[in-house]
């Protein structure tokens, strides 16, 4: 098994993260059980996201969103910035995961200030409605 959950298998079901064909229909109490592998995956965001997320205050976000990008790709925080879009990525931890989900109860730690992406999810996302889902171990 590669550190992604690729081609992970488990009695309930076999996936691989980049397949959506192996993703599962979601359904409510499903991230109850699930070791949170949406969490590896790119998390796009906005500066309004950032703001939320206490990584821009208002004043900052009505300035120059590349000077915001510099310092928060300085600081690793975000990977990337589409400066034709405005979207930031963010920047995941060695092992994929999301720089906020808590290693060990494999929660979203910033879970009331979190991403529209990640509010939305299933419902927007690779396969809406569907989820990259693997059992906690």
């Amino acid at each position: 098994m590669s550190k992604r959950g690729k081609n992970t298998a488990s009695a309930v079901s076999i996936f691989n993260i980049d397949d959506l064909s192996t993703w599962q229909k979601y359904r409510k109490g499903l991230c109850d059980t699930c070791h949170a592998t949406c969490c590896t995956l790119p998390v796009e965001v906005t500066v309004s996201d950032l703001v939320r997320m206490t990584l821009v205050d208002e004043f900052e976000a009505e300035g120059d969103l590349k000077a915001i990008a510099k310092r928060l790709q300085k600081a690793r925080i975000i990977d990337n910035f589409n400066h034709k879009t405005a979207i930031f990525t963010l920047a995941r931890m060695a092992n994929d995961d999301c720089l906020y989900l808590d290693s060990k109860t494999r929660r979203c730690t910033i879970y009331h200030q979190r991403p529209e992406t990640c509010r939305n999810h299933p419902q927007i996302g690779p396969k809406a409605n569907y989820c990259p889902y693997r059992p906690r171990e």
